[in-house]
C-alpha cells in the first residue's frame, strides 16, 4: 500500500499580490485579497483585477460577510466590495481611522473609531455607542442583534436597537480582538499581555487563559463549535469549549510544533483540520485528532498574515506581508 502524502505543495498554485495582504477571503466564488496599498485583489491569474477601494489609503482591516468583502481604512472609509466587483462605501469617518469591523451575512455591518461604535443593520439604519474607553475588537454575536466590544479592562455586549444599556464584562489590562462562540455561550479577547480571557454569558464566570509568548491575534473556532484555535505560539494552540464549562481545568492541545511562531489559524469548515500560517511564511494543515500534518507550503518567506477557507472546504487561500499568495486546491 502506497504512503499517504506528506505534501500538497503540488496542489497549489503560487499569486502574486503585489502588496500586504491584509486579509483574504472568497467571494462570488472568486479570491478575493484586502491590501495594504489600499486595493482589492479580485480573481486569480489572468482574470485578477485591481479594485480601488481605498485609494491613497492602506487598508487596516477587512472581514467577509456573506458574498461581500467588508474594508476598513486609515481614510476613515469602510467600502463593501461584491463579488463581481461593484463597490459601495458604507460610511466616512473624516480624519479617523477605522480600527475594527465586523459583519454578517444578512448586510449588518460594525465598525469602530476610537470610542466611537456604529452598528448599521441590514436596512442601513445606523446606531451609535460610545465605549468606556477605545475600542479594538467587534463581533456579532451568532443569536439576535447584538454586538460584543472590546476595549480596555474588558469586554461591552450591546444591544444596538434596545435602549438598555450594555452588558459590562470586567478584566483589567488592554483587550484586543474579541470573538464569540458559535452557540453563543462565550466570549473570548486576545490580550495585550500575551494572553486570552474569556467569560461564559450565563454568569459572567471569567477564564484567563495564560502562556502564550507572543500575543493570540488570530483564532478560529472549529465548525463544530467545541474547539478554539489560536495564534501566538510555536505551535497551535488550541482550547476545549466542548462542555458548559468551557476550557476551565483542562489543558489546550497543540498542533504543528516548530521553531517558528503561529501567526494564522483557520479550522476547516467542515472537518476537524486546522490551516496555520508561520512567521517565516510555512503553512501546514494539521489534523486534530492525530496531530498529522501536511505541507502546503514551505517557509523561506514573509510571515502569513491571511489564510481562508471556501465555504465547500475544497480550497485555501493565502496571503503574506510581503505580498507572496497562493491558492490550494485541495486533491479529489
Amino acid at each position: 500500500m502506497a504512503a499517504a502524502p506528506t505534501s500538497l505543495t503540488a496542489n497549489v498554485t503560487a499569486l502574486d499580490a503585489g502588496a500586504p495582504v491584509t486579509a483574504a477571503a472568497f467571494i462570488g466564488g472568486a479570491p478575493a485579497f484586502a491590501l495594504g496599498d489600499g486595493q482589492i485583489l479580485l480573481g486569480g491569474g489572468d482574470d485578477a483585477r485591481l479594485i480601488a477601494a481605498h485609494p491613497d489609503a492602506a487598508i487596516l482591516i477587512a472581514v467577509k460577510a456573506g458574498e461581500r468583502l467588508i474594508t476598513g481604512g486609515d481614510d476613515g472609509r469602510v467600502v463593501e466590495i461584491a463579488g463581481d466587483g461593484a463597490m459601495r462605501e458604507l460610511a466616512r469617518e473624516k480624519g479617523k481611522w477605522i480600527d475594527a469591523l465586523a459583519a454578517r451575512a444578512d448586510g449588518a455591518v460594525a465598525w469602530s473609531t476610537g470610542r466611537q461604535v456604529f452598528a448599521r443593520d441590514a436596512k442601513g439604519d445606523v446606531k451609535a455607542f460610545t465605549a468606556p474607553s477605545t475600542v479594538r475588537g467587534l463581533a456579532f454575536l451568532p443569536k439576535g442583534y447584538r454586538l460584543a466590544i472590546s476595549h480596555y479592562n474588558g469586554a461591552s455586549l450591546w444591544f444596538p436597537n434596545a435602549a438598555a444599556e450594555p452588558d459590562e464584562l470586567h478584566w483589567k489590562g488592554s483587550h484586543l480582538e474579541i470573538t464569540a462562540s458559535p452557540d453563543g455561550k462565550f466570549i473570548v479577547t486576545s490580550m495585550q499581555e500575551n494572553a486570552l480571557h474569556a467569560w461564559r454569558l450565563s454568569d459572567k464566570k471569567d477564564l484567563r487563559l495564560s502562556g502564550y509568548p507572543a500575543k493570540p491575534r488570530s483564532t478560529s473556532w472549529s465548525h463544530d463549535g467545541n474547539w478554539l484555535a489560536t495564534s501566538g505560539a510555536e505551535a497551535a494552540i488550541v482550547w476545549p469549549f466542548n462542555s458548559k464549562e468551557g476550557p476551565v481545568n483542562k489543558a489546550p492541545r497543540e498542533l504543528g510544533v516548530r521553531s517558528a511562531k503561529v501567526t494564522m489559524v483557520a479550522f476547516h469548515p467542515k472537518s476537524p483540520i486546522l490551516a496555520q500560517g508561520y512567521e517565516d511564511g510555512m503553512i501546514l494543515l494539521c489534523r486534530q485528532a492525530d496531530g498529522a500534518e501536511l505541507l502546503v507550503r514551505a517557509e523561506g518567506a514573509g510571515a502569513i498574515t491571511a489564510l481562508a477557507w471556501d465555504q465547500a472546504g475544497r480550497r485555501l487561500l493565502f496571503g503574506g506581508a510581503d505580498g507572496a499568495a497562493g491558492l490550494l486546491t485541495m486533491p479529489a
